[in-house]
């Protein structure tokens, strides 16, 4: 085999490449505005559809709130206690409750409740749309005239996004607790303190983007594992590189987003 055509040959699988990572990004935006549409729609919102809403939003967020809730505290304690020791040593201890502050609440928690509810709920619950395809049961409600976005994945989607928000904001208040449980024990000496280098760490454009960042993480975990199950190639030859090339986007997108958010809070 030649050199040109050894280079003709990878240049093809290369534009082959780009394009397939193209499509999927592209179906995963236009998947999002779909959804968007759909739950924004008042036919979306019908008794039987209230009704499956409803229960999607118990089975993806009460299963794993004490599991998250336990995991957070232990995980805030072990991180308070490190950085409060570690600022004693070099002499910094007055800015140690409000750097546990900013690191725990800021930029941990709504991270590690993204990426919990998109191990235990969404990645899950896209397994089962997948599912869905192979049994045909998505074609069959198409042919029933019962469009399969609206019925299975936007239900879903919405109870991953509420998941997400509920598990940020419980684990933001055992975070809040236990910084404090870890700083001054089981004693209101240093409620006063505390409340103050709260008031002083949640400024209105740092609690802004503390929002944004867990409402598109939310979003992000919801939407990008039904994206990646409602277009991925049911053969099994193509669908673990399409099921790994769904969770690099994913990845991706959690990683720009929160580097969006650090320069917003530091620059």
């Amino acid at each position: 085999m030649s050199w040109s055509e050894i280079t003709l040959r990878t240049s093809s699988r290369l534009q082959a490449a780009l394009g397939r990572h193209a499509l999927a990004w592209w179906r995963s935006i236009d998947l999002a505005a779909v959804m968007l549409v759909l739950v924004l729609s008042p036919s979306s919102h019908g008794r039987g559809a209230r009704t499956l809403m409803a229960r999607q939003l118990y089975v993806q967020t009460a299963p794993i709130l004490i599991g998250f809730t336990v995991l957070a505290a232990l995980l805030c304690a072990v991180i308070a206690r490190i950085v409060i020791v570690t600022a004693q040593s070099y002499g910094l201890s007055r800015y140690a409750l409000g750097l546990v502050v900013r690191v725990m609440v800021i930029e941990l928690i709504p991270l590690t409740a993204a990426l919990f509810v998109a191990m235990r709920c969404t990645i899950p619950a896209g397994v089962q749309v997948v599912q869905m395809r192979i049994s045909g049961q998505l074609a069959e409600w198409k042919e029933r005239g019962i469009d399969p976005i609206r019925a299975a994945l936007v239900p879903r989607a919405a109870a991953g996004v509420f998941a997400a928000i509920t598990l940020a904001a419980l684990s933001c208040a055992v975070a809040l607790f236990t910084v404090y449980l870890s700083v001054y024990g089981f004693s209101l000496a240093g409620f006063g303190i505390y409340t103050r280098v709260f008031g002083q760490v949640f400024t209105p454009s740092l609690t802004l983007v503390f929002v944004l960042k867990t409402w598109f993480f939310s979003l992000t975990v919801a939407i990008m594992p039904m994206a990646s199950a409602l277009y991925m190639p049911l053969s099994r030859r193509r669908q673990a590189g399409e099921e790994l090339g769904g969770f690099a986007r994913m990845f991706a997108v959690l990683l720009l987003i929160e580097v969006v958010s650090l320069m917003g809070n530091y620059y």
